[in-house]
């Protein structure tokens, strides 16, 4: 398996940029020193199976229930925190973590997968829950989502002008080949506090959502918000329903959308000439694990305890986040879905690509991955920095309509 990470001084896709190099252990493996009782979360956490892990049986209903509950969960601890104010409004960003990490989850498994016709394969129940999910999360429409998806985005387009990917990379994010990862980082992160930006792209989720939806899902989302505001305004409440509600579903959703975004999918090197087949397009997208290797035991006392600090600090503030408000569910191993779309085993998706990779990833190349989520936004920013400029020229674009390109930013 290759890994390409700040750990791997050699490893990576033929012809991809090289990630950042440090001499390190691959950090799943040290942690094998944690107790037996740990090993499932620490699995759970960074996004790592170990080899010949057991699965916990995970189920489509399972994912389905737990993103709900979360919503609900984070929503009541949000209300709460806002109602009993004082000393408890330090409770407020947790409800908006909570009710945030649920909605990313409703997206990005659950929304996805009935858009595959995979969540529970029966293809009206599927459609209803999609339809639910957009309705509830205002993003783009079901029907319209699961074909450009699928078409552009699954097929011989992946990675080209064509794919809602590449379009949101140079249009929306106004990135292109040539620029220096320092210049793509200060833009992505002048757009994560851009009013501007958070204006077009609620706008463009609205107008995503409602163009071509179903009426289902339009009556749905007017009785939904309808009531909602009525109710709110008629009480006095709206400013809570604001707070609870909508600062988790607009500013704080497209945050993680965005960063999302930036790590999906690596560029393809200039100059290639083969673009089918499965050596290619697993080459553009790699696993990201969270989390860092565990301080040496053999280091002096003194610089252990400073070592587990900065580990412990690292991963409360840096790493936790990460996995809970960007790289939520199965998004780590975004790879094993693009292997293999349709797998019915995709409920259980950290335990299912272990399996593949021990089962020797039969027609397939080696898995690659990434650790870290800043390295790999480095990794896909040096990928395009390196594209080829008049192929990803975004000049070319002319025909594709700015106001729903927000709508590609998840997949």
């Amino acid at each position: 398996m290759a890994v390409i990470n700040s750990w791997a001084p050699s490893a990576r896709p033929t012809g991809q940029p090289a990630p950042p190099q440090t001499a390190s252990p691959d950090p799943r493996e040290t942690m094998r020193r944690l107790p037996r009782l740990l090993q499932y979360p620490a699995t759970l956490f960074t996004g790592k199976a170990l080899p010949g892990q057991a699965s916990p049986g995970w189920t489509p209903g399972f994912h389905l229930g737990t993103a709900t509950v979360s919503v609900v969960l984070g929503t009541l601890i949000s209300a709460l925190a806002l109602t009993l104010g004082h000393g408890l409004l330090v409770l407020l960003p947790v409800g908006w973590a909570v009710t945030l990490h649920g909605m990313r989850n409703l997206r990005m498994m659950i929304y996805h997968q009935c858009s595959h016709r995979n969540m529970y394969r029966r293809r009206r129940l599927d459609r209803a829950i999609g339809h639910a999910i957009s309705s509830l999360l205002v993003i783009q429409n079901f029907q319209r989502y699961s074909r450009e998806h699928v078409r552009d985005h699954h097929a011989a387009q992946h990675m080209t002008l064509k794919d809602p990917t590449v379009q949101a990379f140079l249009v929306s994010l106004q990135m292109h080949p040539g620029m220096t990862r320092r210049q793509m980082w200060r833009r992505l992160l002048l757009k994560l506090v851009s009013p501007r930006f958070h204006f077009h792209f609620t706008v463009s989720r609205v107008r995503s959502f409602w163009s071509e939806s179903a009426r289902s899902e339009k009556v749905s989302a007017l009785l939904l918000y309808g009531t909602a505001v009525t109710a709110s305004v008629l009480t006095g409440a709206w400013p809570a329903l604001l707070v609870v509600w909508f600062v988790p579903l607009f500013p704080l959703f497209q945050v993680s959308n965005t960063l999302r975004l930036c790590v999906k999918h690596t560029f393809p090197v200039p100059g290639i000439e083969t673009r089918h087949g499965r050596a290619y397009f697993s080459s553009l997208t790699n696993a990201i694990f969270i989390g860092d290797a565990l301080p040496s035991p053999d280091l002096p006392l003194a610089r252990r305890a400073g070592a587990w600090a900065r580990w412990t600090l690292r991963l409360v503030f840096l790493h936790a986040p990460s996995r809970y408000l960007v790289l939520t569910g199965d998004t780590v191993v975004h790879d094993f879905h693009h292997r293999y779309p349709a797998a019915p085993q995709w409920a259980d998706y950290l335990f299912a690509r272990q399996q593949d990779i021990d089962a020797g990833h039969q027609g397939w190349p080696p898995y690659h991955e990434v650790w870290g989520l800043i390295p790999a936004i480095s990794y896909v920013f040096d990928s395009l920095s390196a594209a080829d400029a008049e192929e990803y020229d975004v000049n070319r674009l002319k025909a594709v309509s700015r106001r729903e390109l927000f709508a590609a930013f998840d997949d």
